[in-house]
């Protein structure tokens, strides 16, 4: 066991640390003289020794255990994302939630991680070679199409759209044919200008539509990006007001609790979708600045594990960490700086959520199982020819019953 923590990289973990600390002076800022909110500086320091201890007891685990429950993984995740459609608490406008012991628990971020386990041990059974259209890359979009259906009844626009994120991610690292990636690149530029445009011309007729199927709020969050000139000042509040405030910040920021936008509570929700607010108000460009720094560090640590492991599982898995995190940090700070709409994402390790903080220092855990374990040669996918990734999923539903001896006669 001691052995095992001597393998562990500690830069990583002194990153880690250094998010912890960014993370618990935002949330007290962002929640400092609101009696309602001051509990949440509390909890994120409990969920933060929580991750702690998932973080370096995932290590532990040998992550090839993981992979070769796969399905089971998958499984779990699903049945979750079906029971939060019946028995789930609304918030924001998204029935997403569940409540257990107390703690709010969302299976939509948690099925990332799900999702993630489940694509990489498909994509590995492939062993580098090229993944053909219709037997490999058709079959693993289809896994996809459930869970992103039912967050999508969810009114989870957000994390839908990272499951798709990650799945582009691993499909890219699958080995997936460039002229496949090129059409696909195409068709998403298409599809992207294409929305975007007829989103603005026909935006009343959209609008209507969406109103009509319980979606209203999806265009609360588009307005602003696209039609900022049609849009209510009700809408656009905390757009405006986080561009104002990251704006004002300046080079050094306005100091700890000094910033005027955020102590005043114009920005919703600034302790959580929008902390990233506070850090450019507060500690100006210098601050955003060393939280994107410590980001990349982190991935790119997260990228010469990958490189350095030996198993075929271990890449994917990492990769589609990265994917996610990447998803995540873009479509946080995205809207903030006229990117991109609200999606409700959360920013990794600092916006306030016991759910997102876990998941990310589960998915950190597994990074480093990755690394621990990586001089163990044993591939528990095997090394010998392995069929296709649609014949893989028919055979998941499949089982050939298992035969009993006969006694001898």
């Amino acid at each position: 066991m001691l052995h095992k923590f001597k393998k562990i990289d500690y830069s990583i973990v002194f990153i880690l640390i250094l998010l912890m600390v960014i993370s618990i002076l935002s949330i007290y800022s962002t929640t400092f003289g609101r009696p309602k909110l001051e509990g949440l500086t509390r909890s994120a320091v409990i969920f933060y020794i929580l991750g702690f201890i998932v973080f370096f007891g995932m290590s532990m685990i040998n992550y090839k255990f993981i992979i070769k429950n796969y399905l089971y993984i998958y499984g779990v995740g699903m049945l979750l994302l079906i029971f939060v459609m019946f028995f789930g608490k609304e918030y924001y406008g998204a029935k997403g939630w569940l409540s257990v012991f107390g703690v709010s628990l969302q299976p939509a971020e948690l099925f990332k991680l799900c999702l993630i386990v489940f694509l990489s041990a498909l994509l590995a059974r492939k062993k580098n070679r090229p993944l053909y259209f219709g037997r490999d890359v058709i079959p693993v979009s289809l896994c996809v199409l459930p869970p992103l259906l039912l967050v999508l009844l969810q009114n989870d626009l957000g994390n839908a759209l990272s499951y798709i994120i990650i799945l582009i991610g691993l499909l890219w690292i699958g080995n997936i044919k460039f002229t496949h990636a090129l059409i696909g690149f195409m068709i998403a530029v298409a599809a992207f200008v294409g929305g975007t445009q007829a989103y603005i011309h026909y935006h009343d007729e959209i609008v209507k539509f969406l109103k009509d199927i319980g979606r209203s709020h999806w265009a609360d969050r588009f307005d602003p990006w696209l039609v900022p000139d049609q849009t209510s000042r009700d809408v656009l509040w905390q757009t405006y007001n986080a561009k104002l405030a990251i704006g004002s910040g300046g080079i050094t920021g306005k100091g700890y609790m000094e910033g005027t936008t955020i102590q005043s509570n114009r920005v919703p929700l600034a302790y959580a979708d929008s902390i990233f607010v506070q850090i450019g108000e507060e500690f100006g460009f210098i601050g955003a600045s060393v939280l994107l720094l410590l980001y990349f560090i982190l991935i790119h640590r997260l990228v010469l594990i990958a490189l350095e492991c030996k198993d075929r599982a271990g890449p994917y898995l990492i990769v589609g960490i990265i994917a996610m995190l990447l998803y995540q940090i873009f479509v946080n700070i995205g809207p903030f700086i006229g990117l991109m709409p609200l999606t409700g994402i959360t920013l990794p390790f600092i916006s306030s959520g016991g759910t997102s903080l876990v998941l990310n220092m589960i998915s950190m855990g597994i990074v480093m199982s990755i690394k621990v374990h990586t001089e163990e040669n044993e591939d528990i996918l095997g090394s010998a020819e392995q069929p296709s990734i649609s014949e893989l999923v028919m055979k998941l539903f499949r089982r050939k019953p298992v035969q009993q001896d006969q006694p001898e006669q």
